[in-house]
């Protein structure tokens, strides 16, 4: 493992990937490293934030973001992107309408700041706040140079538009989003989709393989093994049918 990751508070997950656990929220911020582009995942929950990782991203690297991927719409996941204006931005299809409308916007500062954040910080990201240009229905290949990235649309589950980034290498990494919930129980909201969640997970687990790393959208690293744990639990706590 490199060093200077560790010393920056990142975990390096393989010569490719690697992530970083925010404070507060404890939101897993990911970053992939192509020989010509580099992807970040989820991009913290403030403009100061997203600044702080973009700085983080750029020392470890050698070289500025290019691309970011929103694995969903939540306000911790989605509301650091305004500090890195010159990046392509990714999410699931849908996902650009709650971001662009002025409703939208409203609902993810007001969730801002009901879990804590500054207002005057929840209100300068929801204003400055860019929609995802690149919009992903079904699978989409992302070519970083040395790597190719599948972005998997598995959603609507945990929210509307859930978005999963799966990272080949020596181990496949995947990143989950809230998909999967390591340092808390999975966060059912008004826009999640309780019925849809277990096959979602389904098909998580079909892409992943049995020895991937799943990298939850909060929490330690965890197992195919915790992810069939986790969908067993929301399909009985959320009375969905066995096949």
């Amino acid at each position: 493992m490199d060093v200077r990751w560790e010393e920056a508070g990142w975990e390096r997950l393989t010569g490719r990937a690697g992530r970083r656990r925010l404070p507060v929220w404890d939101c897993t911020v990911g970053l992939v490293v192509g020989d010509e582009s580099v992807l970040l995942i989820d991009p913290g929950s403030s403009v100061r934030e997203g600044a702080e990782v973009r700085a983080e991203a750029e020392r470890l690297t050698g070289r500025r973001v290019t691309h970011i991927a929103f694995t969903h719409g939540h306000f911790d996941h989605v509301m650091g992107a305004p500090a890195f204006p010159e990046a392509e931005v990714f999410g699931a299809v849908g996902l650009e309408r709650l971001l662009a409308s002025a409703k939208g916007r409203e609902e993810l500062r007001a969730s801002a700041v009901r879990n804590g954040l500054a207002p005057r910080d929840a209100a300068e990201a929801a204003e400055l706040l860019r929609a995802p240009r690149h919009l992903v229905s079904g699978e989409w290949t992302l070519e970083l140079g040395g790597v190719q990235v599948l972005l998997a649309n598995l959603g609507p589950a945990h929210s509307q538009y859930d978005l999963t980034v799966f990272v080949p290498g020596e181990r496949e990494v995947v990143f989950c989003g809230d998909l999967v919930e390591e340092s808390g129980e999975p966060q059912a909201g008004g826009d999640a989709v309780p019925g849809q969640w277990p096959a979602a997970l389904d098909r998580l687990l079909s892409l992943g393989g049995d020895d991937a790393v799943y990298v939850p959208g909060h929490g330690a690293l965890v197992t195919a093994g915790f992810v069939r744990e986790q969908r067993a639990t929301l399909a009985a706590g959320f009375g969905v049918s066995e096949a």
